[in-house]
């Protein structure tokens, strides 16, 4: 029997999603939970995997399994057994060849950056921090270039295993909410550190270190060498994958909005 899951968790105290030898990665914790239910080893594959730090609102994975359980005990059973930062919030059977991977269509981001000139306290974790004032419509005018197919080697991590560089961002816009700057991005499939990178860059027009201009030359560059350093993990969530709809997800493993901060 396959499996499909829609969980949320706060990454901050983990290496990431994909399993490490040490264990402290979100797949370990819910493979874990989910072998304890199961009675079974477990192997999970999730819509996309988050670095070290960077949390989610809405991921979705799916696994195999020979044990029968009711569709109830895949969520609160297994939510039993997951630390505190970590729940699954709907699970659901699916065909065989749904693959939570490879059957997603578009995944989204959203960086959430704090932009005031005192660090954060109550949301540390929570949010990117840059203490200099950002020029929003520098960065929007920057922005704009950025949809569309393109290969984003430039903002590529060294370490991608991605086959190609060449991915299609659908949407790149950037919003103020108070304090805090949003930066919301969907595309097809993200290269490692894609968004934390965009973020880095985007960033520095904002400070004007670079004019809106530059972000087209350092696209079309394809060097990573000549782009801005890679932004924190804090502020990052991923948000929500779409899947056709004859896999009848439930909506809230769609893409979500992120909460509201408390900050005027």
């Amino acid at each position: 029997m396959r499996v499909a899951l829609g969980l949320e968790y706060d990454g901050t105290s983990f290496y990431g999603w994909q399993s490490q030898p040490d264990g402290n990665t979100v797949q370990d914790a819910l493979e874990a939970a989910l072998a304890k239910v199961a009675g079974e080893s477990i192997r999970v594959i999730c819509a996309g995997r988050t670095d070290a730090g960077v949390h989610a609102l809405s991921q979705v994975a799916h696994f195999d399994v020979v044990a029968f359980r009711p569709i109830s005990a895949w969520v609160r059973g297994t939510n039993a057994h997951l630390p505190g930062t970590v729940a699954v919030r709907w699970a659901v059977g699916v065909d065989d060849d749904f693959h939570a991977r490879f059957a997603a269509r578009v995944r989204s981001y959203r960086y959430v950056l704090l932009n005031r000139p005192e660090r954060p306290a109550l949301l540390v974790g929570k949010v990117g921090w840059c203490h200099r004032p950002l020029d929003l419509a520098a960065m929007q005018a920057a922005a704009v270039c950025l949809v569309g197919e393109h290969d984003f080697s430039s903002f590529r991590a060294s370490g991608c295993q991605a086959k190609s560089p060449v991915k299609t961002l659908y949407r790149c816009e950037i919003a103020k909410q108070g304090d805090l700057i949003i930066f919301d991005c969907q595309a097809n499939a993200f290269l490692h550190h894609m968004i934390r990178n965009l973020v880095g860059a985007l960033v520095y027009v904002g400070m004007r270190r670079q004019s809106p201009a530059w972000m087209a030359d350092l696209l079309r560059a394809c060097d990573r060498r000549l782009g801005a350093p890679t932004f924190a993990p804090d502020g990052l969530y991923f948000t929500g994958v779409e899947y056709d709809s004859k896999w009848a997800l439930p909506q809230q493993g769609r893409i979500i909005d992120v909460p509201q901060f408390p900050i005027p």
